[in-house]
Order: structure tokens, then C-alpha cells, then sequence
């Protein structure tokens, strides 16, 4: 498998990446994802995407490092997604792999996501990827 890091404006984020993170946020369009890392790219958002060996995106995340008072210096995942078909093949674990060694080489010392209540296989994976359960995340919708 082959990992890379795609910068905004890279034409693989709508072509390979969109149609996997469109499986956990289905309102993206090509539009909204160049606007969101145009937006979040000076911020500190970045997205890395896996291939497989016959060169197909299959899973994809969306992350950024984060200074704040409790973790100090972390890694947060925004989205990690890896496609319905490639599920159960090592793709996420690959994934996750990575985004773990990049957290260590940033200095962070959590690697942190959030997860839907819903997402009962995705709680299981991170759960088999020695990630805890160690918040509440609340959210009020403003509009």
C-alpha cells in the first residue's frame, strides 16, 4: 500500500479521496472539500490518503496538531474513513499505523479523534487499535 499526503489544490482530493470520505460525510461535494481546506490548510488541516496495490484511494484522513491545555500537543483525526470494500483488509490499520508515527515526529503525545455514537464497527476497530474511551464530546448546533 502507498500512503501520500495531498496538498490543497491536488486534483486527487476529489477524484480518489472525496469518494471515500463522502462514505462518513455524505454532504461534501468537490466544492465544499476544496472550500474546507482552503479554509483549514493555514490552520493546521491536512489530509493523507492510502492506495492499495492496484492503485485504487481506500481509506483516507483528515487530521491536524492541535496545542491545547490538556493534551499539550496532540494529533487530531477530523475524519478517518476507510472504504466499505476495503474494510477488514488492513487499510485503516495501516492507516492509523501512520498517523501514529507522524504524531510522534510532530512532537504530539496523543494521538485523539471523536466518533460518532452510531459508529459501533468504527468503536470497535479503534477499541482493537488500543485507542480509550476517555471523553464525553458535547456539541450544540447554532444554526
Amino acid at each position: 500500500m502507498n500512503i501520500i499526503d495531498l496538498a490543497p489544490g491536488d486534483p486527487r482530493l476529489t477524484t480518489d479521496a472525496l469518494p471515500v470520505l463522502t462514505e462518513l460525510r455524505p454532504h461534501l461535494t468537490p466544492r465544499l472539500l476544496e472550500d474546507v481546506y482552503a479554509t483549514g490548510h493555514p490552520q493546521g488541516l491536512r489530509f493523507t490518503a492510502l492506495y492499495d496495490i492496484a492503485g485504487r484511494c481506500v481509506a483516507v484522513a483528515g487530521w491536524r496538531v492541535i496545542a491545547n491545555t490538556s493534551a499539550i500537543r496532540k494529533l487530531y483525526v477530523d475524519d478517518l474513513v476507510t472504504a466499505e470494500a476495503a474494510r477488514s483488509t488492513g487499510a485503516g490499520r495501516e492507516l492509523v499505523a501512520y498517523l501514529e508515527d507522524r504524531a510522534r515526529e510532530l512532537d504530539c503525545r496523543v494521538l485523539d479523534l471523536d466518533s460518532g455514537t452510531q459508529r459501533t464497527d468504527a468503536h470497535r476497530f479503534y477499541l482493537r487499535e488500543r485507542f480509550s474511551i476517555r471523553a464525553f464530546h458535547f456539541s450544540k448546533l447554532l444554526r
